[in-house]
């Protein structure tokens, strides 16, 4: 039988439990802010500088296409709902733009614009077709191969097979208005807008979102810049690894391929590629038979070693060029369609990319 004494002290043991229990519900830990990022790569990097605060939230699956997708109405509650808004601007997420610039009873959430920031790389829009072949037309007349008839016939073709100015999705209207602001990259559809590929890009993302989440939530800035510099280290050794991966596709003096659309700009300027082109600009639209039938060309005559699909998109004319030309087929994927969302999505959409590109073409 347990005496007087200890159970008073049970019981002033077990008062003080219930009491501690009510204050913690009654006085819970600051939550996190409540972060939307647009697609899964900057949705990956802005998770690995919110590592032991929170988790932010993915607005598009990567199935979803961000030029044209219809927002549903949950996804447009939570970006009515958020404190912090990551990405990569109006003349890629067309979708967002509306939405966004809508006001809101708060004051809105806190914009990262990746397209408006200075310490980004731009890098321009190619036309589709044959880069090559616009390179070689302006500056060699000695090409014999036929690569100069192709680079001027590129731009007939465009009018005859589609346009594509019109593969952009922007037509007349939006080039005049650009026209009148010249200097406006928050609308120049001339800016490439696959910024996420490339590390150095990577690199300054972190940074403007770390800094962004700090004002954010003053309270956890410490973590957050404790967590930048630990991805900006890792970002570091995976720029190390893939460069020395890429090194003998890129040294090889015939390591062409031509990809199904320009999404690759960032990864090849930095990781010294040699494109020979891209079946069209936009997937959404197809190109038109003449391109298709001086693609196939420029493979044979190039001897490019690979054509490369897309996960989201058909790959019936990736193989219909590659037919008979000797050409490997390969897929790249921009966006990671087939990855976990999470902090390791990045640096695995970075890994993918590189692997595919050293089998082809190696």
């Amino acid at each position: 039988m347990r005496s007087p004494v200890f159970i008073r002290r049970f019981r002033r043991v077990f008062q003080f439990a219930l009491l501690s229990a009510a204050l913690a519900l009654a006085s819970p830990a600051r939550a996190a802010p409540e972060v939307v990022v647009s697609i899964l790569p900057l949705h990956s990097l802005t998770a690995n500088l919110m590592r032991g605060v929170g988790a932010p939230h993915l607005l598009m699956p990567a199935g979803q296409s961000p030029h044209a997708a219809q927002l549903k109405p949950s996804q447009v509650r939570q970006l009515e709902g958020a404190d912090l808004i990551v990405w990569v601007g109006p003349s890629f997420e067309q979708s967002l733009a509306k939405i966004i610039a809508r006001p809101r009873e708060n004051g809105g959430a806190r914009m990262v614009t990746l397209l408006e920031d200075d310490s980004i790389l731009h890098l321009p829009v190619r036309d589709g077709g044959l880069w090559e072949a616009h390179d070689h037309a302006h500056g060699h007349d000695e090409h014999e191969d036929g690569h100069e008839e192709h680079a001027h016939g590129d731009a007939h073709d465009e009018h005859d097979d589609h346009g594509d100015h019109d593969e952009h999705g922007h037509g007349d209207a939006h080039k005049d208005e650009h026209d009148d602001h010249a200097d406006d990259r928050h609308a120049d559809w001339r800016i490439d807008p696959h910024i996420w590929l490339s590390v150095e890009n990577a690199r300054a993302i972190v940074d403007i979102v770390a800094r962004e989440l700090a004002a954010a939530d003053p309270a956890n800035a410490a973590q957050y810049d404790a967590n930048r510099l630990e991805a900006l280290a890792q970002l570091a050794a995976l720029r190390r690894d893939v460069g020395e991966r890429l090194g003998a596709a890129r040294d090889g003096l015939d390591a062409r391929y031509v990809v199904f659309h320009d999404a690759y700009h960032y990864f090849e300027n930095e990781f010294g590629l040699q494109p020979l082109g891209a079946v069209t600009i936009s997937p959404e639209q197809s190109p038109g038979a003449r391109r298709i039938r001086d693609i196939k060309q420029a493979i044979r005559d190039r001897g490019a070693r690979c054509v490369f699909s897309e996960p989201q998109f058909q790959p019936d004319l990736v193989h219909t060029l590659a037919a008979d030309t000797g050409a490997s087929v390969g897929v790249l994927d921009p966006l990671g369609a087939a990855l976990t969302p999470g902090p390791q999505a990045w640096f695995d959409l970075m890994n993918g990319l590189a692997d595919a590109l050293a089998d082809c073409l190696e």
